[in-house]
């Protein structure tokens, strides 16, 4: 967390206020510019820390087609694991993929 600083003499920071932008390309050139220093339109010490606890990574579904066999396999290790084979294959995959990135 960042370290949070406490302003001299308890003076209260000045803020520019924020302009208002006839688009949201104009916004954006304003704060991409340079020039613009965020720090001068921001209150740092009203800052409160964000908690996102629904937010989940997006995920696609795919179709894939195994053994007859193969899956058995993959579903009596899950049940020994006590998981859901789809999560553990996805356990595995994570791992795999993890493994040869750091060969490569």
């Amino acid at each position: 967390m960042p370290k949070q600083t406490k302003l001299q003499n308890n003076t209260k920071a000045t803020t520019k206020a924020i302009p208002k932008f006839k688009t949201e390309a104009a916004e954006r050139k304003f704060w991409e510019d340079a020039a613009n220093d965020a720090t001068e339109y921001f209150d740092a010490s009203n800052t409160q820390v964000a908690k996102f606890t629904n937010l989940k990574p997006s995920t696609t579904s795919i179709s894939l087609r195994l053994s007859d066999s193969l899956l058995d396999g993959i579903r009596r290790q899950a049940n020994k694991l006590d998981v859901p084979y789809q999560s553990l294959m996805k356990v595995w995959l994570t791992e795999k993929l993890s493994e040869n990135s750091k060969r490569t």
